[in-house]
């Protein structure tokens, strides 16, 4: 076991032949500014948990006792009262017709499409008998995905031939 005036006596030797004669209470004023920085710093930690703990105390009796200043709750009324007046004039709005010079009439410029109601037997060509439909002109059948398909034509012009018959 380490005896303790022995290790002071060494660490008294040991300071004393390589340290300035000041090197000694300077090393102990740091230490000692040390130990008192982390007693303060104990102290302080124990009163803000005082305080915290007080606090949540005072909260919990806020929340869960009522105070007497409060007084005792009036009962519901079972309507609503509501309380209406009338708008002023300027704050109504109101539409006014033209007068019969300035009417405003448009032109029907819309074509109404009527279909019927009647089933038609219509029937669905394949590739082959589309590319026969158009057989005299050079066209070609390009694929866009697995049900898309468009019919191209080599001259522009034969498209607008077969279309308009």
């Amino acid at each position: 076991m380490n005896n303790s005036p022995d290790n002071e006596r060494l660490l008294t030797d040991v300071l004393a032949e390589e340290s300035e004669p000041g090197f000694r209470e300077v090393l102990l004023g740091q230490t000692l500014h040390l130990v008192r920085r982390q007693r303060r710093f104990r102290k302080i930690l124990r009163a803000a948990s005082s305080v915290a703990v007080i606090a949540g105390l005072l909260i919990l009796a806020w929340r869960f006792f009522p105070s007497a200043s409060h007084g005792p709750l009036a009962p519901a009324a079972p309507y609503n009262l509501v309380r209406t007046q009338p708008l002023s004039a300027s704050a109504v709005v109101e539409t006014t017709p033209f007068p019969s010079p300035k009417l405003i009439t448009s032109v029907g410029s819309v074509e109404i499409i009527v279909t019927s109601a009647a089933a038609h037997n219509f029937r669905e060509l394949d590739d082959d008998q589309l590319l026969d439909l158009v057989t005299p002109t050079p066209a070609l059948l390009v694929r866009h995905g697995p049900h898309t398909a468009e019919l191209v034509f080599a001259n522009p012009a034969d498209r607008d031939a077969v279309l308009r018959n």
